[in-house]
Order: structure tokens, then C-alpha cells, then sequence
């Protein structure tokens, strides 16, 4: 209990890094017992953070402001909480009781992919050129992403549902795992686990399921398929799947990939259907064997890569 405290806390800090993340996960992995010890301190930081209006008033009396005359002991917090956790309490609830919610920036640049572990246990893993602004409040977890792509796999609490705010849609869950994509104003949503809520408009609504992918263009037009969400999460292990997209679509994708910049000489080059797996090793090698199914060849340019027509 005290290490998970220790945790509680400690993944509140504003400089939170992945490192953090990785430290959490392999002490969770050591034992279910830690994974238990950790939500029931969660459970009592948000009661206590439900009660922030009533603290507040307390410690503004009179009676609030004297000096106890000793420190509380431990039977009594294991008593009152469930939990000995003054420490750790004190530094993860005080910043919302002054302060309002926090809001954490995680972010990845071009090539980059980086896993991050919320402050309430959910892990999320950033594809390249990702940004996310992560507010938790008492009410609810909020993440906005403006333009990206990022795995959630989410911690279950039915007090605070997990929201994703991505493009004016937003993606609706309590506990589970599913991929957005937000690039170009075009959202596309697949889940792997649990049930998601997807409203792509106001008066719109997507109850999708394991196995459920929900398209949403640019335009606004909306289509719903049944796909395996390992090719949605293939991109984590440096692997992109395409099922008939346009070749613009995977030279954009590779530019936020590499370092070396990859243009279309051609518009209609970029019209070509591609289906297949791509092994994201780098770009010189991918523009070769793409040419090879292809008809095209890729020149050096000044910016990296120019593709044209064999």
C-alpha cells in the first residue's frame, strides 16, 4: 500500500516522463497484488477529490486551522480510507483542490512513438507526430487530440468516463482498448476491446464493439466495417497495413515516419491503390520495394525522395 501510494503520487508530477511509465508498469507486473493496492488508493484519492468543496470549507474554519496535537496514526487512516496513503494523498490530491484540473501535454515528433501511463493507470501509446492535452477532472478523464494517432488502453471507472475529444468528434468509454486516428480532419476509430461511443455530430451516434472500425472523411462521410484491430495496432511494433488506400495516403504516412522527405512527382501516382504491409526500416529501402509491385521509381531529390512514374 505504501508503494502504491508512492505511485499515486508520483504520477501526478508535472514532469512526468516515460520512464515513469515503464517504472509503473514493470512494479504492476510484479505482482496482482500491486495492481489492487493501486486502485483502491485511487479509489480513495477520488473520493476525497469528489469531496474538494467540503475540505476546502473545513480547512477555512477556525477549526480547520489549529495545530493537531499529533499526527494521525496508521490504524486510523487504514480505518477511515481503506488505505495508508497520507503522503502520497497529500501531494496527488492538493493541486486539484487549489487549482482546478491539470492539464498534461504528451507528445511525439516526426519518427517518434512513445508509450505514456495516465495518472489513473491507462496507457497510451503516441504514434509519430501526435499531440495530446490529458485533463482529468472529478467528473471525468479528457483527452484532446487536434491531429494523430494514439493506442488507449483504458483503465475501468464508471464514476469518470474517458472521453477523447479528436477533430469536433468525440470517442466515449469507460474501460477499454481502441485506436484513434485523427489526421487531415478525417477520424477513423477501431476497437479491440470493450465497448466505444463515437459521435461524430450532435445528433450522431456509433455504438461499436471489438472488431468494429467506424471511417468518418473529411467531408463527413461515415462508414462502419468489421476489421482485425492488430492491423490498427501493427503501427506500435513499426509495421503499417493498408487495405486498398491511395499511394498519397502512405507517402504521408511515411513522412511523419522518416527523417527524408518523400514527394509524388506525379498526381496520378498518387491514385494508386496499395494493399500489403509495410516494414517501417527506412525510407530508401520502403520506395525500393514499394517499386517493385509498383510502377515507380524514386530519384533523390533535394528534400530526401521524388517518386516517378517507370
Amino acid at each position: 500500500m505504501d508503494d502504491a501510494a508512492g505511485w499515486l503520487a508520483r504520477l501526478q508530477r508535472d514532469d512526468v516522463a516515460e520512464g515513469d511509465g515503464l517504472a509503473f508498469e514493470a512494479w504492476l507486473a510484479e505482482s496482482p497484488e500491486n495492481g489492487h493496492a493501486y486502485r483502491a488508493a485511487l479509489s480513495v484519492w477520488h473520493e476525497f477529490d469528489a469531496g474538494a468543496d467540503g475540505v476546502l470549507k473545513a480547512l477555512a474554519s477556525p477549526a480547520g486551522r489549529r495545530v493537531a496535537p499529533r499526527a494521525p496514526t496508521r490504524r486510523w487512516l487504514v480505518g477511515a480510507g481503506g488505505v495508508g496513503i497520507a503522503a502520497g494523498l497529500s501531494l496527488a490530491i492538493l493541486p486539484s483542490l487549489t487549482s482546478g484540473p491539470a492539464i498534461q501535454t504528451l507528445g511525439t515528433g516526426r519518427g517518434q512513438r512513445q508509450r505514456f501511463t495516465l495518472a489513473d493507470g491507462s496507457v497510451v501509446d503516441l504514434n509519430a507526430e501526435t499531440r495530446l492535452r490529458v485533463m482529468f477532472e472529478r467528473g471525468e478523464r479528457r483527452v484532446a487530440m487536434d491531429d494523430g494517432e494514439a493506442i488507449f488502453d483504458v483503465v475501468s471507472d464508471k464514476t469518470r468516463p474517458f472521453i477523447v475529444a479528436a477533430g469536433g468528434r468525440t470517442v466515449r468509454v469507460v474501460g477499454t482498448q481502441f485506436d484513434v486516428r485523427n489526421r487531415q480532419g478525417a477520424l477513423t476509430v477501431t476497437v479491440a476491446r470493450g465497448k466505444v461511443e463515437v459521435r461524430p455530430s450532435a445528433d450522431r451516434v456509433y455504438a461499436l464493439t471489438p472488431g468494429q472500425r467506424l471511417e468518418v472523411s473529411a467531408a463527413g462521410l461515415e462508414k462502419t466495417q468489421f476489421v482485425d484491430p492488430a492491423e490498427a495496432f501493427s503501427w506500435r511494433a513499426g509495421r503499417l497495413v493498408y487495405r486498398n488506400e491511395p499511394l498519397s495516403e502512405v507517402v504521408a504516412d511515411l513522412n511523419r515516419q522518416f527523417p527524408e522527405r518523400i514527394d509524388i512527382g506525379d498526381p496520378e501516382l498518387g491514385r494508386i491503390p496499395i494493399t500489403g504491409v509495410i516494414v517501417l526500416d527506412d525510407a530508401k529501402s520502403v520506395m525500393m520495394r514499394l517499386s517493385l509491385m509498383l510502377p515507380i521509381r524514386a530519384v533523390p531529390s533535394t528534400q530526401g525522395l521524388l517518386l516517378l512514374r517507370k
